[in-house]
Order: structure tokens, then C-alpha cells, then sequence
């Protein structure tokens, strides 16, 4: 009997042994894989800038935190546009910040796309403040935040406007050019979203909405000029974004990222945030700091936090 029990001993312990051996090399093989995966791809490295500067620009662009989403505040003196307004759980919060920066009138509310996430405090901002333009892709939802989102644009008496891919404006003594979406149409909403390059003086920035690789493609062939010196990334830091080969033509030198902390997506991905890791770009999170604020007299550039980490979700 002790025998007996002494060669299933042995037999239980052998299956554990092989278990664990079999784990350890699975883990090692997978990450071989991935560090070939990586390596396949040729990554350029950023332009180191001094972001530490103590400077008062007349260009400034507030990432606010509102968790999950994205909502880009720009002052030029005294001009005022919006990219996004967030989720409709946090649109006072965001109308209370903007009222704080003593804004009465937007030149531009840009709506990038019709999800919740970005156009949720949309019709309560439309509702307190005045507006000159609005604009927003030819797409439409039939969600309680898009109709609510139209809605407040009709009382405003106002139309939205879908600008065309190469359209450029101009911003107090700031310019923007729209850069996507380039179709009329698309199977997936993000790709609907608008991208602007803004510049002003000798500096540039790239705000991506939620536009994922396919759209950065057809930016790609449109022979844009994409370098800039910061990037709002696509889609949170998503996978789904940042394609190597769009990051290397637009090589910024600081990436935001406007994501809530512990968020249920992951967000950002380990993709992403190896790809800003090799390339030496620096990152700001809204996970990380809250609300961040770029300043910029269209030489220099300096934001109000420090940079946070290449720390991903999944």
C-alpha cells in the first residue's frame, strides 16, 4: 500500500514538474516571438526637445481628463476651439472647466465622430456657450447622444459641416488642416474620424480622434506633410492605432494620451507603448496626470506635468 502511494506521489509530481517546464518554455518561445515581431519593423527616434521651459505662449492646449474619452480644449489669445466633449456622465464637470478659462464664444467645435465618448457632453456645451462652426464627418447614429447632439446644434440654429480632407483654416494666428477621413464611407465608426494638424508659428500638432490604422493609411498616400512636434495618438493608445510605419513618418517629439485610469479596454495597449518606448518619445497620460496643458509662444513648448511611463494595460 505505501508503495503504491509512493509511485503516485512520484507520478503526481512528475505531471507538476512537466506543467511548469511547459510553461516556462511557452513563455520564453512567445516572448522570442514577440521580440522578432518587434524587430521586424525599423523604428526612427524622436527629436529630443526641452519641454521644461518656463514659458507664457499665446498657444495653449488643454488635454482635460474626463476619464475614458477625449475632450481638447485650444486657446489662441483669444480665440477658443473644441475637439470632443467627452461622455455624457461628465459633461458638467467639462462645462465647468471651460467656464473657468472664461470663454463665452467657440470658433470651432470639432465633433470627430458619433461615439459617446466624444460627443457625449457635446449638446450641453453647444447649449452654454456660444459657437461660430461645427464640424463634424457625414455620419450619423441613431443613439439618444447623437440625437441630443443634433438636436442642440438646430436650436443654435446652426448646420453641421463636414469638411473635406485637405480643407485648411485659419485660427486666430494658428492654422489647422484637415487631414481625414478621406471615403464617404466606412464599416468602422473610429475611421470616420476627424484628423487635424494644427500649426502655429514654427511648432505643429496632430490630433487623431479615434482614427485607427486603415485611415492613417489613406493619410499616408495623400503625401501630407505629417511631421509635428506632438501627437494626440489614436483611439486611447489602442493596438488598433499608431501604425510603425504612420508613427515613423510623423515622428513627434511628445505623444498624449487621453485615457481613464483602469479603463476596461486596456487601454493604452502594450503595442503602442513599446513602439513610443523604442522610438524614445515621450508620453502624457490623462490616466497618469489628469488633465495636462501644453503651452507654446510657436517656438518652444512646455507642459504643466511631468512625463509619465510607458506602463500599458494590455
Amino acid at each position: 500500500m505505501k508503495k503504491r502511494t509512493k509511485k503516485n506521489l512520484i507520478k503526481i509530481l512528475g505531471v507538476i514538474v512537466f506543467l511548469i517546464f511547459t510553461a516556462i518554455v511557452s513563455y520564453y518561445l512567445d516572448f522570442a516571438n514577440e521580440e522578432k515581431e518587434q524587430d521586424t519593423n525599423t523604428y526612427k527616434v524622436a527629436e529630443k526637445q526641452n519641454f521644461n521651459l518656463d514659458i507664457e505662449g499665446k498657444l495653449q492646449i488643454h488635454f482635460i481628463d474626463v476619464g475614458q474619452a477625449d475632450a481638447i480644449l485650444i486657446k489662441q489669445d483669444e480665440h477658443y476651439m473644441l475637439i470632443d466633449a467627452g461622455k455624457n456622465d461628465s459633461e458638467e464637470r467639462l462645462v465647468n472647466y471651460l467656464k473657468e478659462q472664461k470663454i463665452t464664444k467657440f470658433d470651432y467645435i470639432i465633433g470627430t465622430h458619433a461615439h459617446e465618448d466624444h460627443i457625449g457632453g457635446m449638446d450641453k456645451v453647444i447649449d452654454s456657450f456660444e459657437v461660430d462652426n461645427i464640424f463634424f464627418p457625414k455620419q450619423t447614429a441613431t443613439t439618444k447622444t447623437f440625437e441630443s447632439f443634433v438636436k442642440s446644434v438646430k436650436s443654435k440654429d446652426k448646420k453641421l459641416y463636414a469638411p473635406n480632407s485637405g480643407e485648411s483654416f485659419n485660427f486666430g494666428d494658428a492654422t489647422f488642416k484637415v487631414l481625414a477621413p478621406n471615403l464617404q464611407k466606412y464599416d468602422e465608426s473610429n475611421n470616420y474620424s476627424i484628423v487635424i494638424k494644427l500649426t502655429y508659428k514654427n511648432k505643429s500638432f496632430l490630433f487623431m480622434g479615434d482614427a485607427e490604422e486603415l485611415s492613417e493609411n489613406e493619410i499616408l498616400k495623400n503625401n501630407y506633410d505629417l511631421k509635428c512636434d506632438v501627437i494626440k495618438l489614436g483611439h486611447h493608445g489602442s493596438r488598433s492605432s499608431t501604425s510603425t510605419k504612420f508613427l515613423n513618418e510623423v515622428m513627434p517629439s511628445a505623444a498624449v494620451i487621453s485615457a481613464g485610469k483602469d479603463n476596461d479596454y486596456g487601454h493604452p495597449h502594450k503595442e503602442t507603448m513599446i513602439k513610443l518606448q523604442r522610438a524614445n518619445i515621450p508620453v502624457y497620460r490623462t490616466d497618469e496626470s489628469g488633465t495636462i496643458i501644453l503651452f507654446s509662444d510657436g517656438d518652444n513648448i512646455s507642459f504643466n506635468v511631468k512625463e509619465g511611463t510607458y506602463n500599458y494595460g494590455r
